[in-house]
């Protein structure tokens, strides 16, 4: 992957490019950005400029035929780690060896893709991955051998937040003093959850969300958008790459949840006083739990999203708004006034409680009705 295929992050690409040309390569970093924002094809592109030996800023200059197996991923010193779960296709135990192939298909589509992509594309979106103990043992066998071309050997981990505590103990000290010419590069969106002893044997890039004008850019220049069009999508993207090409394509998953979020919101507020409406709430979570947990907590953090949009909104921060919703009748502007200072921290709150106990497998149905309820009154509180 070439760094020129990488959009905006600039002054990221000259940092890397020019430490590596000056031989100070950390053995172990950690590429930390929102969704969208390049952490992954970044990752692999400066892989791709230290194994190949690449120079001048840019993947073009090193060896020829290194450069190739780059293309898809497939050079020898290049290994991944990343979160898996059992499939139809691995029953127990599995690793990240064993999904290799739908991996590659990922980058090939979707470099900037997300969590939530990946466990589409394995069929597996009820379940939630992890990198586990088994992946450590695979870590450690692969970086005891010498390297296939006799220089640099790099262990790309990607959603390094996913890797157990087994595992991230056990990778411990090889993160610490790892074989010569080894390099980890973990890759997060969340560095708190990552544990502080593998946090504080990395060096940290802090990766932004991409310009308005860098999205704008790419869709004009990838899908021969209309400027005016190309600037709606990325204003809407806030952002986030891997958003703005699912609105491209009308196949962003946002469309179906703001479905859901606009019934369940119109529920809650009929539901005061209203017996039928309760019942309407308890079959929308009913619903909603059937649906895999990744998808849940995706949906939810949509819904945190939908109602910071809403209080900008309110308090006439109307720069910073860019969602527009596409259902009939339902304007954000009439439902702003009722997310305000009063209840904004209270709705916040149990909304990551909810994720946080789906992700630990809670029970969907009990947790999503609970919150309905917990969302009828908070809807209603005054504003002071």
């Amino acid at each position: 992957m070439l760094f020129s295929d990488i959009f905006g992050q600039e002054h990221i690409k000259a940092h890397l490019t020019k430490s590596a040309d000056h031989g100070r390569i950390p053995h172990a970093q950690l590429f930390v950005g929102p969704e969208g924002s390049g952490t992954l094809p970044m990752a692999i592109a400066y892989a791709q400029y230290i194994l190949c030996g690449n120079t001048e800023g840019e993947n073009v200059s090193g060896n020829a035929a290194c450069n190739i197996k780059f293309k898809n991923c497939s050079h020898p010193d290049l290994h991944f780690a990343f979160p898996v779960t059992t499939s139809s296709k691995v029953k127990s135990k599995p690793v990240s060896s064993y999904y290799l192939e739908e991996w590659r298909q990922l980058l090939s589509a979707q470099p900037y893709g997300n969590l939530f992509d990946w466990y589409k594309l394995l069929g597996v979106d009820n379940k939630q991955g992890q990198i586990g103990v088994d992946e450590a043992h695979e870590i450690v066998k692969a970086l005891t051998l010498k390297s296939y071309e006799g220089g640099y050997k790099v262990m790309l981990i990607w959603m390094a937040e996913k890797m157990n505590i087994a595992c991230a103990n056990k990778l411990l000290k090889l993160i610490e003093e790892p074989p010569n010419k080894t390099i980890f590069l973990l890759i997060a969106e969340d560095e708190e959850q990552i544990i502080n002893t593998i946090r504080s044997r990395c060096q940290i890039v802090h990766f932004p969300p991409l310009a308005e004008n860098d999205i704008r850019d790419a869709l004009v220049e990838r899908y021969d958008l209309e400027v005016p069009n190309a600037t709606k999508i990325a204003h809407q993207a806030s952002g986030n790459y891997n958003k703005a090409c699912d609105l491209v394509h009308s196949d962003s998953e946002d469309i179906q949840f703001e479905t859901w979020f606009i019934f369940w919101i119109r529920s809650a507020f009929k539901a005061k006083g209203n017996k039928a409406a309760i019942i309407d709430l308890i079959t929308w979570s009913e619903d909603i739990a059937k649906t895999g947990r990744e998808t849940q907590k995706q949906f939810l953090n949509f819904c945190l999203d939908f109602f910071r949009q809403a209080l900008l909104l309110n308090y006439n921060a109307t720069d910073l708004v860019f969602f527009e919703p596409k259902t009939d009748k339902f304007k954000l502007e009439n439902f702003a006034p009722f997310v305000h200072g009063n209840n904004i921290m209270d709705i916040s709150n149990e909304l990551q409680d909810a994720i946080y106990h789906i992700e630990r497998n809670g029970n969907s149905k009990i947790i999503l009705t609970d919150l309905s309820i917990k969302l009828t009154r908070l809807l209603h509180k005054k504003e002071r």
